[in-house]
């Protein structure tokens, strides 16, 4: 048995946080000290990803309008745009940063090359925010909140610098033991200039010399497009589509957004089951880094692929549906809800109805006034007039007719109040001498 912590105990705080609840995202503080002023914004720009990020779309399109691209290197830029864009997704973030599948020496130290050809920082680094981002969703210590704007969480995050303790914690004790993960880290420039840069350029240059298409298109292009459809996982994953899982945070699903990032654009699913090495889990959704990750399976490169139990992914599922049919239900009239009637005996019911001249009658111990609808009743008006002061809970349940849903609903608009102890009923089975109205009437007729 666990022995209880004494009430004064508390988690020590470390270097990256405070211990403190999040603040929610419509109070998020102002990103810099002293608020995002041209000044402010300009002394704290990140220059290096500035740079960066800044100078290799120009320089792309410097290519663009300056060198003729050939077939091979369109397609060689197409097949390096892919495998770098899923050294992203099948390694730094479906194996690293969330653990939801085992690779093999050789696979992983491919993903780790591709990821570095991406030049996105390294394995450690890009893992890092990332599990910072899924502990603080939408929080001021998410690295790349999306209720900063749309614009911050594609690419602004990366364009100025923030305090290490504004950014929130995130353990990453498992990737400093892994030898690989720390060797990528320690050598990533030299991995950037030769995967990123000198790789894709030279097979373009020396399989068919293209160089300057190598560079321009197979490099500096392709990077863009990379760059880019990460960045989309941070800022259109969290704009565009649904939320069929949970809609309590920003990440949505759709499928324009699995187009664009490679499978990734299933991010309420992802944000809801992070640990599953799946993001679309329908066979017709678009998802290749899901079919690298299996096929790889398949080949005994990769194992222990994890998934969630589909009895509780449909729980998720079916919380939303139920959550979404309340909140529609909340724009229909419904009545006066049961609760919230006053309750009436037997006999007040009846008085009510002989010398009040009330037009009321008894279903199931809720009374119903339908002084406004006998003459509109489908069945006629003389069934509704005989049953007026009596229990007619056997006859609207099938002794006369078996009424419908329909029927029910309407009725709910004409409740008045609620007899004490279910009416005439419930009196009945205290008494079986006293007749139930509908069930006497249906042998009469």
């Amino acid at each position: 048995m666990a022995t209880p912590l004494p009430p004064s105990f508390t988690i020590p705080a470390t270097a990256t946080e405070t211990r403190r609840d999040p603040l929610l995202h419509g109070e998020l503080p102002p990103l810099l000290e002293g608020g995002l002023t041209v000044k402010n914004v300009w002394k704290n720009l990140d220059w290096k990803h500035v740079l960066g990020l800044g100078l290799t779309p120009l320089i792309a399109l410097y290519g663009l309008f300056t060198t003729e691209i050939q077939t091979k290197t369109l397609i060689w830029s197409i097949i390096y745009y892919f495998a770098t864009g899923l050294g992203i997704t099948a390694g730094y973030h479906r194996l690293w940063a969330h653990r939801a599948y085992s690779a093999g020496p050789a696979m992983s130290f491919i993903l780790a090359l591709l990821g570095a050809g991406a030049v996105e920082g390294s394995i450690k680094w890009w893992s890092r925010g990332h599990r910072a981002h899924h502990r603080w969703t939408d929080t001021e210590k998410d690295p790349y909140s999306a209720h900063r704007g749309l614009f911050f969480s594609h690419i602004g995050w990366m364009l100025v610098k923030r305090p290490g303790w504004k950014i929130g914690h995130a353990d990453v004790d498992d990737l400093n033991k892994s030898k690989l993960v720390v060797w990528q880290h320690n050598n990533y420039t030299a991995l950037v200039i030769l995967m990123g840069v000198v790789f894709p350029t030279a097979v373009a240059g020396l399989g068919w010399g293209d160089w300057r298409g190598g560079y321009f298109f197979a490099a500096i292009l392709r990077l863009v497009f990379v760059h880019h459809a990460t960045f989309c996982v941070n800022s259109l994953a969290h704009w565009l589509g649904e939320g069929p899982f949970d809609d309590r945070h920003s990440p949505r699903d759709h499928f324009i957004t699995a187009f664009v990032t490679l499978g990734e654009g299933y991010h309420n699913f992802h944000h809801q089951f992070p640990q599953d090495y799946r993001n679309a889990i329908r066979f017709y959704q678009y998802d290749p880094t899901k079919w690298l990750i299996a096929t790889c399976a398949f080949f005994g490169f990769a194992s222990h692929l994890k998934t969630f139990p589909e009895n509780e992914v449909r729980k998720g599922q079916l919380q939303m549906i139920e959550k979404r049919v309340m909140e529609k239900k909340t724009k229909l009239q419904w009545g006066t809800p049961i609760a919230e009637l006053p309750i009436l005996s037997f006999e007040d019911f009846e008085h009510a109805c002989k010398n009040d001249n009330k037009k009321w009658i008894l279903l199931e111990g809720v009374v119903y006034d339908v002084a406004d609808f006998m003459a509109e009743h489908p069945g006629g008006e003389k069934y509704i007039k005989m049953g007026i002061g009596k229990d007619m809970t056997a006859a609207f349940n099938g002794g006369m007719y078996d009424h419908s849903n329909a029927a029910r609903n309407l009725l709910s608009l004409m409740r008045v109040a609620v007899v004490e102890f279910g009416g005439e009923v419930e009196a009945q089975k205290k008494n079986p001498s006293v007749p139930i109205y509908g069930e006497q009437y249906s042998k009469n007729e």
